[in-house]
């Protein structure tokens, strides 16, 4: 059921998350496509918000803080995954892996590869800042409107 919380956590987060992809782009390397890198984050990050955020606003500004920054969390992680996996298919494709197991521990390095890439101070600081910022206007909304 649409509330006006999930709504306002969804639209907050999908503006959080396609902001951070802005700061991703400089990180990769040289010529590397970003393609759908914001179209797909955002769209993580409406689902987050909707699903984490927006779902629980109402318990509080203190559970607010800690429910935007899980989503925040949420938008990192389901990102580094689909990326990683999306260039573990690819690289399946060019036969770069010699089975599926191989391929799966690909996929895991890929994903640290990725989280190092992304572990600096600004996209840090702004998913942590961006996210209690988000939990609490999801929570101020729930109380205005509900």
């Amino acid at each position: 059921m649409p509330t006006a919380s999930k709504v306002v956590a969804a639209v907050y987060f999908a503006a959080l998350a396609y902001f951070c992809a802005d700061l991703v782009k400089p990180l990769l390397p040289e010529g590397t496509r970003t393609g759908w890198l914001h179209e797909i984050l955002a769209a993580i990050g409406v689902l987050s918000g909707w699903h984490m955020s927006g779902k629980r606003a109402g318990e509080g500004v203190r559970a607010g803080f800690g429910y935007g920054l899980t989503t925040s969390a949420l938008i990192a992680g389901w990102g580094i995954f689909l990326f990683a996996g999306y260039e573990m298919l690819q690289l399946s494709i060019d036969r770069r892996f010699d089975g599926p197991m191989e391929a799966i521990r690909g996929m895991v390095g890929l994903m640290i590869d990725y989280a190092v890439l992304i572990a600096t101070k600004d996209i840090i600081g702004t998913l942590i800042v961006g996210g209690m910022f988000g939990g609490w206007l999801a929570e101020w909304t729930a109380r205005r409107w509900s």
